[in-house]
């Protein structure tokens, strides 16, 4: 059988290939690392198309996943006029893509994930040849803006962008969305409950695996190891995390710190101020951007997994993976009191902080210091929970509402 639909040898109609469309570096999206290996997995080819990065090659496969990288960066940190610029830079490669590439490929389904949202419409030629397009929403992008940009937020642009999103998903044949917040919040919104899936962001379990890495005793080397993985942006209030680390340093003037932060972003400079001015330069070390693959070990070098998130309307509806990541790894984690945090590790599985208190940031890290019977039951406790919400169980009804949707003949 052939990759493009062709009849096989025995006359059975081979199933064509989906295609994933991403605004992001697809090596560096676990989400859509995750969706397009699985539908490798199940025996369909799969095309990415996602942004490249200056040494990157155009086209590669990565792990049986074709890879069509155009030429468009990412802007971290920069101003709304270049965001939008990129968005449009990177729309109009999109479309033209597809336009050219599927009369070869004869694609049986698009994936189009966000933000931005109206890049759906992108996959609107093939739409309307009667290609199914499935929206894949990561994230509100209404509520996102106003997050990410303040100063430009306004009624008027928030109403637009709700338009935005509502005409994206009228313009899908489906749409999958993270979590019950984000999918309850676009039925009251005036999505139809029948045209919204749930697809969680949760772990590969064996990729997070800590069986496959070097087995770390708590404060093994009589340092306190603390680890977060992820962007440096205004989202994350890794500031908080850095004065909390100042504190329990102040407090227990004895006690070695290390704070690795594994990631880039526009906050980083700001970041390396902050600890250089607070006197701990030395213990918060910037390794930069890693590879997916290397994030386990780097976390199962660490005693305490962090994951900071600044409160407003738009985490409020969000719930970090990295928490979800700390979980798997079997290392205990503080995070942000949010209501999906609470909501999904209730009682005491994950120590929460209130938002940007540093007191009680570093309280936190101390009461998981001294108290080991606790950490133990907690850690226990929200690797039962991960165990539930692993990618290895929601990949498959995943895979079988693309199926269903997907046009095969």
């Amino acid at each position: 059988m052939t990759a493009d639909g062709a009849t096989g040898s025995k006359g059975r109609r081979a199933r064509r290939p989906f295609v994933l469309v991403t605004h992001s570096y697809y090596e560096e999206d676990p989400r859509v690392r995750r969706q397009a290996e699985a539908i490798v997995a199940s025996g369909r080819p799969v095309d990415v198309i996602s942004l490249r990065r200056p040494a990157d090659a155009a086209e590669g496969t990565v792990d049986g996943v074709n890879v069509r990288r155009l030429d468009v960066q990412r802007r971290q940190g920069a101003g709304l006029g270049t965001y939008l610029a990129e968005y449009l830079a990177f729309f109009v490669r999109v479309a033209w893509t597809l336009i050219r590439t599927q009369p070869r490929r004869h694609y049986a389904l698009v994936q189009v994930a966000t933000l931005p949202d109206w890049l759906v419409f992108a996959a609107l030629p093939l739409r309307l040849a009667g290609i199914p397009v499935v929206i894949d929403l990561h994230e509100a992008m209404p509520d996102f803006f106003r997050s990410r940009f303040p100063s430009a937020a306004n009624p008027m642009i928030h109403r637009g962008l709700l338009l935005a999103e509502r005409l994206s998903i009228a313009a899908s044949s489906h749409a999958i969305t993270v979590n019950e917040a984000l999918r309850d919040r676009l039925i009251r919104l005036g999505a139809p409950a029948a045209k919204v899936s749930l697809v969680r962001n949760t772990p590969s379990l064996a990729r997070f695996d800590p069986a496959a890495h070097e087995t770390r005793a708590f404060m093994e080397d009589g340092t306190l190891r603390l680890v977060y993985a992820g962007a440096l942006t205004p989202t994350y209030e890794l500031d908080v995390a850095i004065r909390a680390v100042a504190r329990v340093m102040a407090q227990r003037p004895n006690l070695p710190v290390q704070f690795d932060i594994y990631g880039r972003g526009d906050s980083s400079d700001v970041l390396r101020a902050l600890a250089a001015e607070l006197g701990i330069g030395d213990r918060v070390i910037q390794h930069g951007r890693i590879p997916l693959e290397a994030v386990p070990a780097a976390i199962a070098r660490a005693d305490i997994g962090l994951a900071p998130t600044r409160r407003d309307a738009f985490t409020d509806s969000s719930l970090s993976t990295k928490i979800l990541e700390y979980a798997a790894m079997r290392r205990p984690a503080i995070a942000t009191h949010l209501p999906l945090v609470e909501r999904t590790f209730p009682n005491g599985a994950i120590a929460t902080y209130e938002p940007a208190d540093p007191d009680d940031f570093a309280r936190m890290i101390l009461r998981l210091l001294d108290e080991p019977e606790g950490r133990e039951r907690s850690v226990d406790r929200a690797a039962a929970i991960v165990a539930d919400l692993s990618w290895e169980r929601d990949s498959l009804p995943y895979l079988a509402l693309l199926d269903r949707f997907a046009r095969d003949r």
